[in-house]
């Protein structure tokens, strides 16, 4: 009985060690996120340390911040659209080339090139027509033009839109093979028919435009990261646009989901990138950049960051999500 009592207490005390060891692993990668974040990306690291995943949502320590509202699950959202007034939001010019026709949480993204449009997420089929079609038409520009939508990944704040431009305009859409195969087994809520499969690193060339796909999966099987060039008053500059933030319970995506913002992380260093995007206006200072925009001075623009800082918001996901990993089921 004694032996067993002295086993049970080895066992209890070296149990506690590794707890403190996790919890102690777990504080150095959210200090290593939150140094990573600074002032700049405040926002990310309240949600990807603190929000829905594993052993979240969870409050930070000392913070009197909100988390941001991440994408609705299933169900959660009542019938009908929502109220206008909860999530419109008015299109913005960004640069010569690129232009911000989203809501008020939800990013799309339009390319202008010389042979047509193209936009980085459709997001949901009750805004789509006046936050993008509508938007279009009011800064000037032919929706009837946009030959391709790249839909980051399979949820309906990107996806659900696809539909509308598909059959009112032709619009090819480009998804991962994996996520259309989630579509293809979702049966609520509107989704496009499926079209082109997206490659892990494929060029799609419209015009004098390249745009550059990487395949980072994680937040959904086959989530989409993309590399654009931009230009400034025609400077010419390059964006990173991250495909998805929010993590998921278990272990296994989680691990994923590191290992992607790793590699992407290396491709935007080696391009070189200075500007990093979001499809959520929190995570990449679209709230505040987009007012700024009006009222900037010639030659800046709130956008342009750097490849230092562009790389600090990967390290805040990649940091966030490690630090998470002991949580996960």
């Amino acid at each position: 009985m004694r032996a067993l009592t002295t086993l049970g207490l080895l066992l209890l005390a070296f149990s506690t060690l590794s707890a403190q060891d996790t919890n102690n692993s777990a504080g150095t990668h959210i200090a290593a996120a939150k140094a990573a974040a600074g002032e700049d990306f405040e926002n990310l690291f309240q949600f990807q340390c603190y929000g829905p995943g594993p052993g979240g949502p969870r409050a930070a320590p000392g913070a009197g911040a909100q988390r941001p509202p991440g994408p609705p699950a299933a169900g959660q959202r009542p019938p009908g659209p929502p109220d206008r007034s909860t999530w419109y939001a008015e299109p913005v010019k960004v640069f010569d080339n690129l232009y911000f026709f989203g809501q008020s949480e939800y990013a799309v993204w339009a390319i202008t090139t010389s042979e047509g449009i193209i936009v980085l997420d459709t997001i949901f089929d009750y805004s789509v027509e006046e936050e993008v079609v509508g938007g279009m038409k009011k800064l000037g520009l032919d929706p009837a033009t946009i030959k391709y939508a790249v839909v980051s990944h399979a949820h309906p704040d990107h996806d659900g839109g696809a539909r509308f431009l598909q059959d009112h305009y032709g619009t090819r859409v480009i998804m991962s093979p994996a996520d259309w195969d989630v579509l293809d087994k979702r049966t609520n809520g509107t989704k496009p028919k499926r079209d082109m499969e997206a490659t892990d690193g494929q060029k799609l060339t419209l015009g004098d435009t390249t745009l550059t796909l990487y395949i980072t999966p994680g937040h959904t099987p086959g989530t989409i990261s993309t590399l654009f060039p931009v230009k400034d008053h025609g400077t010419p500059h390059l964006a990173a646009l991250w495909g998805g933030v929010g993590l998921n319970p278990d272990r296994e995506r989680v691990e994923l989901y590191i290992r992607s913002a790793q590699r992407f992380s290396g491709i935007v260093k080696q391009a070189g990138a200075d500007i990093i995007l979001a499809n959520h206006t929190d995570w990449d200072r679209s709230k505040i950049n987009l007012p700024m925009l009006a009222k900037r001075a010639p030659g800046s623009n709130p956008y342009i960051v750097g490849n230092a800082k562009a790389l600090n918001f990967l390290k805040v996901a990649e940091e966030c999500a490690t630090a998470r990993l002991g949580a996960a089921n």
